[in-house]
């Protein structure tokens, strides 16, 4: 269904709003005008994920849902627009005043109001408890684009409910089954050992860019009575840790408000390197870029999963029990190292994307995968490995990215 034929009413309702624009809706268009959509709420997500930590594989999950469902939704909404092509409000009457910049694109169905559709409902879907305030939020962005004067009502309305739609798909595509792990560990030397293990069923979740969890699953780990794996054990049991390696994996298991890695300071990074390039308010170019990295984060967790719970290997603390650890151990396997791959994989596309920064990023990929190996819960092998898949799985999405590039 595309826009009402019969544009005057809502040319007349656009001239009446502007006329209500008083200091305080003013601020509400600033606000929702920033940079991109997805900017805004890729916040809004890291707002609710510090104040409700989900855990590392949760919370990628969400972020790469989220980032998708806009991706996705803005890519069906560029094609509705060039079908439909309907002018902008102001073209089609210059005595409106626009309250901030005119977008160069076709009006139906206004891109904010598609992003804050599909946004807000992956948000309400990971987090019930917040569906009415994410909701809420959704309508206001929406409506500060008519309220600016740069779309029709029915624009917005349009890109609300396909932004929705997309969400229902992505939601569909991502279903958690409810079926859980019934396997049985593998017993003997070199096995991990413990029960409840995190993240278990984390390796049935489906990837975006890969085609399989498995897809770049490394080889084995040394064998626990190797010379490799004894020189390994003995290299972790004689690791002289500096204040600065303990500070460091502190920071690396803690910093992001709490949690471990880059969750966060990957969004922030997106942003700020586009504002960088001068090109911050492009909402496709943005959406796309947040897109990419954080399937890169989200492909990587449920591909070092796969690895782990396939080889099931045990940790340097129960090949010894006199290894002391920074902080506790993770209670799964220890081989690939998940800190290495999340690195890594995420650090790939941002290089392609930013390639001025690449050398900053590949200090971090290293940084963190080694805080690992200071903290004494993993091995040096654990974080090569991790290391090498998230290398792969960053290559994949950026070739995906090549394929598929945004305009």
């Amino acid at each position: 269904m595309g826009p009402p034929a019969e544009q005057a009413p809502d040319l007349q309702q656009l001239h009446s709003l502007a006329n209500q624009r008083d200091p305080a809706t003013l601020e509400r268009i600033r606000y929702w005008d920033f940079w991109s959509p997805s900017y805004r709420w890729n916040e809004m997500l890291t707002d609710i994920s510090v104040a409700n930590p989900l855990g590392t594989g949760q919370a990628s999950r969400a972020y790469a849902m989220m980032h998708v469902a806009i991706d996705d939704a803005l890519t069906a909404a560029w094609d509705a627009k060039y079908t439909v092509n309907r002018k902008r409000p102001s073209e089609i009457d210059n005595t409106l005043a626009a309250a901030v910049a005119v977008p160069a694109s076709p009006s139906y169905p206004f891109e904010d109001s598609v992003a804050a559709g599909a946004a807000a409902a992956i948000i309400a879907h990971i987090y019930p408890k917040e569906a009415q305030r994410v909701m809420a939020a959704a309508e206001e962005a929406s409506r500060s684009r008519v309220l600016a004067g740069v779309a029709f009502p029915s624009d917005a309305q349009a890109g609300l409910d396909l932004g929705r739609k997309v969400a229902e798909r992505v939601i569909a595509y991502a279903k958690i089954s409810d079926t859980k792990w019934s396997g049985s560990m593998p017993s003997g030397p070199g096995y991990w050992k413990g029960e409840n293990p995190g993240g278990v069923n984390d390796v049935e979740w489906k990837t975006f860019a890969l085609t399989s969890p498995s897809q770049f699953r490394p080889g084995p780990p040394p064998a626990p009575d190797s010379p490799k794996r004894l020189a390994e054990l003995e290299e972790v049991k004689t690791l002289k840790r500096t204040p600065l390696m303990i500070a460091k994996a502190n920071y690396w298991q803690y910093g992001q408000q709490g949690q471990p890695g880059l969750i966060f300071r990957l969004g922030e990074e997106v942003g700020l390197r586009l504002a960088e390039a001068g090109v911050e308010n492009n909402t496709r170019r943005a959406a796309r870029a947040y897109a990419l990295v954080y399937v890169a984060h989200y492909d990587g967790w449920v591909a070092s999963q796969d690895a782990k719970f396939h080889y099931w290997a045990a940790r340097p603390n129960q090949f010894d029990p006199t290894v002391t650890t920074v902080f506790p151990t993770p209670n799964f396997p220890t081989y690939p190292s998940n800190a290495a791959t999340l690195g890594m994989g995420p650090v790939v596309v941002l290089s392609y994307l930013f390639p001025r920064e690449a050398a900053r990023y590949a200090g971090w990929a290293r940084e963190w995968g080694e805080s690992r190996f200071w903290a004494g819960i993993h091995f040096r092998s654990d974080i090569d490995s991790g290391w090498e898949i998230g290398q792969h799985v960053g290559e994949a999405v950026v070739e995906r990215a090549r394929r598929d590039p945004a305009q």
